[in-house]
């Protein structure tokens, strides 16, 4: 059965996101808290959305999305953050549910795509999506600020912002 997520399981989805971090080494990177899982989710203005599969009532799937939007479509679109099932109901079709879960609501909103990125290591992952008929974007390069990066880029807009008094366009 797929869902979508309710506040009750937030719990769930957390410990699911710390499996997927581990398959992924690097579980010593999860820094989320089901006080910030709650909020994005469930808060007053929730820019994430989540899905669920279940097996005999408990909770062994996830699907955490957010709204893109793309300038020469001129439509909104999906991006895929995780996706994930545990290892002992993979062969169920919960995966393959998930996703289409998030074509559906993309064909039905009218959405232009439905994208993600995934590990090039992780070969079984890519079979699946590959399977499903998503294919890779080979000419694009995900870039990424985080952390110093992001204080730095920041610091740079403070000062532009502090001496003309306004913002500076990229």
């Amino acid at each position: 059965m797929i869902r979508g997520a309710v506040v009750e399981d937030i719990p769930e989805i957390l410990r699911l996101i710390r499996e997927l971090a581990e398959y992924e080494r690097s579980l010593d990177s999860v820094k989320a808290t089901e006080e910030q899982v709650r909020e994005s989710l469930f808060g007053d203005d929730p820019a994430v959305f989540a899905h669920v599969a279940e097996h005999e009532g408990r909770v062994v799937g996830f699907a955490v999305w957010f709204l893109t939007y793309s300038t020469w479509n001129g439509t909104h679109g999906i991006y895929l953050e995780d996706l994930y099932v545990e290892p002992g109901v993979r062969g169920f079709g919960y995966g393959k549910a998930l996703l289409s879960e998030l074509a559906r609501i993309a064909d039905e909103r009218r959405y232009g795509r439905v994208e993600w990125s995934v590990l090039t290591w992780n070969e079984p992952a890519i079979a699946f999506y590959e399977a499903m008929g998503a294919r890779p974007q080979d000419e694009w390069t995900v870039y990424r600020l985080t952390g110093d990066a992001i204080a730095a880029a920041a610091g740079d807009q403070r000062s532009r912002t502090e001496h003309t008094g306004q913002g500076a366009s990229a």
